[in-house]
């Protein structure tokens, strides 16, 4: 996928994720299966039936879903036994193309301060409006292009490699 495919892309999830972002739901405390299981009258025998599994299985499923330890075709078994939609999506806490921007700072600022502190210890210090200049420069760079290197996590330049 090209950079312009990219960018549209985005957009049009950016379009379907920010109302999502808008909305507050939380989890009753006793997690969405048993709420919902109560609400309707169901018993977990009544539940474990309509999905195929030991009643037994019923407590563990519920006590999995509030400790998040469930599995996403379980709770679609949960849901669908008790005529439900399960609902799954990421929904990026703030808009995707400023995840993107903050990252491409975050990364600037390190490469930029690494290049400041060896032009400054070569006796050839950049003013700050040169050295502000470059971080735009290269932000709008990584923004422009490709950004498969944005997510590489820095290695220690001062780490040494393993002696062979």
């Amino acid at each position: 996928m090209n950079e312009n495919q990219a960018a549209l892309a985005r957009k049009q999830l950016e379009r379907r994720l920010a109302p999502l972002r808008e909305m507050t739901l939380v989890a009753p405390p006793k997690g969405w299966i048993k709420a919902i299981r109560e609400s309707l009258g169901m018993t977990a025998r009544q539940l474990a039936a309509r999905m195929g599994v030991a009643p037994s299985r019923i407590p563990a499923i519920e006590k999995a879903e509030v400790t998040g330890a469930t599995e996403l075709r379980t709770l679609r078994q949960a849901a669908a036994a008790m005529n439900c939609a399960l609902v799954y999506a990421f929904v990026p806490i703030e808009p995707l193309d400023d995840i993107l921007r903050d990252r491409a700072i975050q990364k600037t600022r390190r490469d930029v301060a690494r290049l400041d502190h060896t032009m400054r210890l070569e006796n050839q210090a950049l003013l700050k409006a040169d050295l502000d200049a470059e971080q735009q420069r290269t932000i709008d760079l990584i923004l422009s292009g490709s950004l498969r290197g944005l997510w590489d996590e820095e290695r220690d330049h001062h780490a040494r490699s393993p002696v062979r």
